[in-house]
């Protein structure tokens, strides 16, 4: 717009504009200092809100967790992160519920504290339940937070970490606490396979909230003060009379070494959460990534001398595979899963050569190594998670057979054994074998033999590799003739010796290409390595399908 006019309009033009932005700081500034002590008020009381919320609801229910000997949900939390990493999600979270008293008792958080931190530096996403409020017990807004911290998990292909230590469902809130549950289930199988999940139980975990866990990759439990089960002692001895405590029917050694639910144990939680951690360092984020390397220090090409002496010629003498992975994995450092339970096979996270490996392997140390239904069905959801998570698998085997028995037989061995089978036939991660000792039967070929998929079969030069053992196989094919000798014990002796000879010499399987190579012993550790390295590159696909139909 056009001005027109004489001196002193502009004059007056000129007066307010160098008056009128004095006046409108002022007026600004005013009205900031009306405004402001009510913004730092409402600051000053979020940030008592906040402390309140981290304190917790009431001194006595943080004593009575402490006598216990357990820690608090956000002590744990300090524990499983990296040091001041930790973000909280809907920490001023209330319930709705109303009616049993409920509209009174409206504490933040609502019992289950949720959100994201680092361990060693990557993103990890956690919700750990509060006893002290509602003694953990699920109701509609816990559920809906652990909802989202598990949808959030997802969305950034992070881990996710339960840190259970609740009553179950609350009673009080019914059916809807109830639909929670199944919110969590299907999310649990959802990203089955796509992020790796992670239970703790700290604590009680009954009634449906034990199938949470139950469907996570590894669950993790502490001596004397978890407790795990779906029905408890109180209404076991109701419906069938049996006594029994509830460490006893459902603590960590219950679990660890009966159920095969619990992967790892530990006497406190301090101990327990940093392998927590230590697995995480294994594991990748998501089904999308490789697990994190590491530098070695030791080197790749060390010599393996130990092995030769380690491990007896003579098939009827045992030894301890443990000491074995010691040898050939960097440092000698492992992480054994389900130690306690199937102790007949060996499942274990490693490193070699820096990157992480799945190790399966036989256990002369326990029944011989012998192939069983606990065993079959530990190492087949070992290779599966293994497959699923991007973990080559390397397999040892010293196996002389499945285990016979009526019991065996009618307790399934035949489908739990297809278990194991179904899983190695349908990994696509590389897999090398190493057969070290006997191999016999039907037990050879589900341990990851070339004839079912392995890329690489190396073999000792003790391997025996054969239908079964030459005793047994030459009083199956001799028995006519040894029953009509006159000295039955020298022809029975004769044969089995021949039998050895023809067909269990150890290039036997390498003539016929179903090893490709015989090792030195002091050799493994490189090759395995090598052959690892060669595969690490390797491309698998599977049919097209919705999924396989696995004997369940």
């Amino acid at each position: 717009m056009s001005i027109v006019g004489g001196t002193g309009v502009t004059e007056h033009l000129l007066t307010v504009e160098a008056i009128g932005p004095s006046r409108a700081a002022r007026k600004r500034r005013e009205e900031a200092a009306a405004h402001g002590p009510q913004t730092r008020q409402r600051v000053a009381e979020l940030a008592r809100l906040r402390q309140h919320v981290e304190c917790g609801p009431d001194p006595r229910a943080t004593e009575a967790q402490y006598a216990k000997g357990k820690l608090t949900a956000r002590e744990r939390i300090g524990l499983l992160f990296d040091q001041d990493t930790f973000t909280e999600v809907e920490a001023l979270r209330r319930h709705r519920a109303t009616g049993f008293g409920l509209e009174d008792r409206r504490p933040h958080t609502d019992g289950v504290v949720t959100g994201w931190g680092l361990v060693d530096g990557r993103t990890v996403f956690v919700y750990a339940h509060d006893f002290r409020i509602f003694g953990g017990a699920l109701g509609e807004a816990h559920a809906e937070k652990i909802h989202k911290i598990m949808d959030m998990a997802e969305a950034a292909g992070a881990p996710i970490v339960g840190l259970c230590d609740g009553a179950g469902a609350r009673i009080q809130e019914g059916v809807t606490a109830l639909a929670g549950y199944g919110g969590i289930f299907r999310r649990n199988v959802r990203n089955s396979g796509v992020i790796p999940q992670i239970s703790v139980i700290m604590g009680p975990c009954a009634g449906g909230a034990a199938y949470s866990p139950a469907l996570t990759d590894f669950v993790f439990m502490v001596q004397g003060t978890s407790q795990l089960f779906l029905t408890g002692p109180d209404v076991i001895q109701a419906v069938t009379g049996e006594k029994i405590s509830h460490e006893g029917l459902g603590g960590a050694d219950a679990h660890a070494s009966a159920s095969g639910v619990a992967a790892f144990t530990y006497d406190d939680e301090h101990a327990c959460l940093a392998d927590v951690r230590f697995l995480l360092s294994l594991m990748p984020s998501n089904n999308r990534e490789q697990a994190p390397a590491a530098a070695a220090d030791d080197p790749v090409a060390r010599r393996t001398e130990a092995l030769v002496d380690l491990v007896p010629a003579d098939p009827q003498r045992s030894y301890d595979m443990a000491q074995v992975i010691e040898e050939i994995v960097d440092d000698g450092e492992f992480l054994p899963v389900h130690e306690r339970w199937a102790p007949n096979i060996v499942c274990a996270l490693a490193r070699m050569g820096g990157h992480v490996v799945g190790i399966v392997a036989n256990q002369p140390a326990h029944m011989a190594g012998v192939l069983d239904i606990s065993a079959s069905e530990k190492a087949a959801r070992f290779v599966q998670l293994c497959d699923a998570f991007n973990i080559p698998l390397v397999t040892l085997v010293d196996v002389p057979g499945f285990l016979p028995g009526v019991d065996q037989e009618h307790g399934g061995i035949i489908r739990h054994g297809a278990k194991l089978l179904f899983s190695y036939c349908n990994a696509t991660v590389p897999r090398v074998q190493l057969i070290l000792r006997k191999a016999y039967g039907g037990a050879y070929i589900v341990m990851d033999s070339r004839s079912i998929g392995a890329d690489l079969s190396l073999a000792w030069p003790i391997n025996e590799i054969a239908v079964m053992g030459a005793e047994g196989a030459a009083n199956v094919v001799y028995r006519r003739e040894i029953a009509a000798a006159d000295d039955p014990e020298a022809v029975r002796a004769q044969r089995i010796k021949e039998y050895r000879e023809e067909l269990m010499h150890p290039y036997y399987a390498a003539e016929r290409g179903l090893v490709d190579d015989v090792i030195d012993p002091a050799e493994t550790r490189s090759r395995l390595i090598g052959a690892l390295s060669m595969l690490r590159t390797k491309y698998a696909a599977l049919p097209s399908r919705k999924h396989g139909n696995q004997p369940l």
